[in-house]
């Protein structure tokens, strides 16, 4: 019980208010074009005074063209972050604020029906597989190699670059190694077995998610040359931690990776928070990401709720992806985690609103965060994969340490 409290004392929530919006009149035709012209009009209101409109460039290039849809000219509205008093806020209406009450409630009065087993079960329910490093060596020819460390850590391969998402390698997701939220499935390697890593993705500062040990693990192998990419708040924590090449990035706002043609990093929204202690909760924004090569789209979804607007603003944008990373775990009860935490039948709303080809689920079967039974995510998302008319070829889990190609090949290569 003192566990689960150290977890929910650690995310509750302030209200929530409407926000301005960033209005993108759109319009890709020409099939052969290289470029496209994006007006912005930001609203009154949002801080800078006056209404403004903005031409900006945006590299579409002519692989991804062929790839996606052509838009019609058309209005799209992308949701902008709030910051209100020093404390960033989620705009919808689905966000629900998570009262000491509801809090002491789910820690008091909810059962736990995880039911971890022992290790022997586990090795043969959850096995964790030895990562081939030989294959992992360079990212592939084509399509984009997955190979999931463990809950939100996954090993991302694509168009020449090699990316961690959310990188946690430590026994616990909690502020000391003493005490706090234990594994029960161990991570698949650990940093000194990576290959080289060229750019790294934190969606929220979470201990779940940002970890200092293996920041700074990571920080000491690669030092300069390795890119982390931050949410708007969390550049000042990184450069405590040492790290220089950080870049932190505000919701719809893109860097173009250095070295890595054609590669650019964009950070999306999310409905979730962020707090790291007693008294900095929401001062970190908190969000995805989506990496766009000449050849490959990746989403990975980080942390958050369901909500049938966000979404779709990111298909519509940034879609269609060749993979997205969709957590699937860590949602029961559901009157008290809906609002930050998808389950599987909401996962598979996110993979059809971003317009993914195929998507792995991340975020479960490592941590024991929640209330639901330790092998329900997997069930759970077959289930909802069902009722969609969906495979799991289309929405797929794997072993802790596998690896998979996706995109251009659909078969298991680990």
């Amino acid at each position: 019980m003192m566990q689960q409290m150290s977890f929910t004392s650690s995310h509750l929530a302030t209200p929530s208010v409407a926000a301005p919006a960033v209005k993108v009149a759109c319009a890709i035709g020409d099939e052969e074009a290289e470029a496209a012209t994006v007006s912005v009009i930001r609203q009154p209101g949002t801080g800078d005074g006056a209404e403004k409109l903005e031409d900006i460039q945006l590299d579409v290039g002519e692989s991804h063209l062929e790839k996606r849809t052509p838009l019609e000219p058309a209005e799209l509205t992308l949701q902008k972050s709030v910051l209100r008093n020093g404390r960033y806020e989620n705009p919808w209406p689905t966000w629900q604020t998570l009262s000491m009450a509801r809090v002491l409630k789910f820690a008091i009065f909810s059962m736990n029906h995880s039911n971890i087993p022992d290790k022997k079960v586990l090795d043969e329910t959850l096995p964790i597989l030895k990562p081939d490093f030989d294959l992992l060596a360079k990212p592939p020819e084509n399509g984009i190699r997955t190979t999931w460390i463990g809950h939100a850590t996954v090993l991302i391969q694509m168009d020449n670059i090699t990316l961690l998402t959310d990188p946690i390698f430590s026994e616990r997701c909690s502020p000391v190694q003493f005490i706090g939220i234990k594994r029960y499935r161990s991570a698949a390697c650990q940093v000194d077995e990576l290959p080289e890593i060229n750019a790294v993705v934190i969606s929220h500062n979470h201990y779940d998610h940002l970890d200092s040990n293996s920041v700074r693990m990571l920080n000491n192998r690669f030092g300069a040359s390795l890119r982390w990419y931050v949410p708007f708040g969390l550049k000042s924590w990184m450069q405590d931690m040492s790290c220089d090449n950080v870049v932190e990035l505000d919701w719809w706002e893109e860097d173009a990776v250095p070295g890595f043609r054609g590669v650019k990093v964009a950070f999306v929204p999310a409905q979730h928070w962020s707090k790291r202690t007693l008294t900095n909760d929401y001062k970190v924004l908190w969000g995805g990401f989506c990496v766009i090569g000449p050849w490959n789209r990746f989403y990975f979804a980080g942390d958050t709720g369901y909500n049938n607007t966000l979404f779709k603003e990111i298909g519509q944008k940034y879609g269609p992806f060749q993979l997205a990373a969709v957590p699937i775990g860590a949602y029961e009860p559901r009157w008290f985690l809906r609002p930050q935490h998808l389950d599987p039948s909401d996962a598979v709303l996110v993979h059809k609103d971003v317009q993914a080809l195929q998507s792995v689920a991340i975020h479960w079967g490592t941590f024991n965060l929640t209330f639901e039974y330790y092998l329900e995510p997997p069930e759970k998302l077959a289930e909802a994969l069902r009722k969609h008319n969906l495979t799991e070829m289309d929405f797929f889990t794997l072993n802790h340490g596998e690896t998979r190609l996706t995109g251009n090949d659909y078969n298991r290569v680990n």
